[in-house]
């Protein structure tokens, strides 16, 4: 089982020298992957559900991930996740697909839809549909990461014979699935390479992964998507004892989070303590 380490592009790795410290010692320790947050904007004054203080500093996910491509050279790079409703589904094609061919192809493309209908009116993007909006968006990108003149005709956009260059490395670019309803668990199964539980304990994650499996039995799954990879992000730093239990349940990652709250200094220490290289 991989370990990964949430909010590289959040606290006190939101500067240019923090995120460049702190992926470097994760790389250098073992850890498989490192993974942003996103929210493009937050509610001000917050207020639930939003997650975060208005004034948290979130760096943009491609930034962050191109920045850390030239400063890293083994480590994963994962977006925890992009809401992937808000975005223009050609700019972000392109923005992600420099990612992974500056990155050598090592970009984790996670996306959700959304939850926050302050952020979402901010990005002109209505609540009302906004899965299907979603499912269409990702068709559109993985068409123009494939091929050179190609045309797409859906209800939220469409082009026509165009390219855009260069291509991701990878022939399909890594693809992760967050969220715990199980639309989002079916979304997982038909169109992602893995599926992402964000703050899920062994009890939940237990149940996470059998609706999964629900969810694999009652939908074709694409043979070249493979075998679904899942990855957790604990409420809190886990015990020797719940790491064995995420992996003896067939999780393939569990993913970190020091909290943004730490200095740099603490965030070091944590990744010098946790680190795969410490475990028994």
């Amino acid at each position: 089982m991989d370990l990964g380490l949430f909010g590289i592009n959040m606290g006190s790795a939101a500067t240019p020298e923090g995120m460049a410290e702190i992926a470097s010692a994760a790389e250098a320790v073992g850890f498989e992957s490192v993974w942003t947050g996103e929210h493009i904007v937050l509610p001000d004054p917050q207020e639930p559900p939003s997650p975060a203080a208005p004034e948290t500093p979130m760096v943009d996910t491609a930034a962050t991930l191109a920045y850390l491509a030239a400063v890293t050279s083994t480590i994963r790079l994962g977006s925890g996740i992009i809401i992937l409703p808000q975005r223009q589904p050609a700019v972000l094609a392109k923005s992600l697909a420099s990612v992974d061919h500056l990155s050598g192809g090592r970009l984790m493309f996670g996306l959700g839809v959304g939850y926050l209908e302050p952020e979402m009116t901010a990005c002109s993007t209505p609540m009302d549909r906004r899965g299907e909006r979603a499912d269409e968006y990702l068709a559109a990108m993985r068409t123009l990461w494939c091929g050179d003149a190609v045309s797409f005709e859906g209800e939220f956009t469409q082009f026509n014979s165009v390219s855009a260059n260069p291509k991701p490395v990878q022939p399909s670019i890594h693809t992760v699935v967050g969220g715990h309803s199980r639309r989002a668990k079916r979304r997982a199964v038909e169109l992602a390479h893995g599926w992402y539980g964000f703050m899920r304990d062994p009890d939940t994650a237990s149940s996470d992964i059998a609706e999964l499996r629900q969810a694999d039995r009652q939908n074709e799954r694409p043979a070249e998507l493979g075998r679904l990879e899942i990855s957790i992000t604990p409420r809190r730093t886990p015990s020797v004892e719940e790491l064995d239990r995420y992996e003896a349940m067939g999780v393939d990652r569990v993913i970190l989070q020091p909290g943004s709250h730490r200095t740099l200094e603490e965030v070091l220490a944590y990744i010098e303590a946790n680190g795969p290289r410490k475990a028994p």
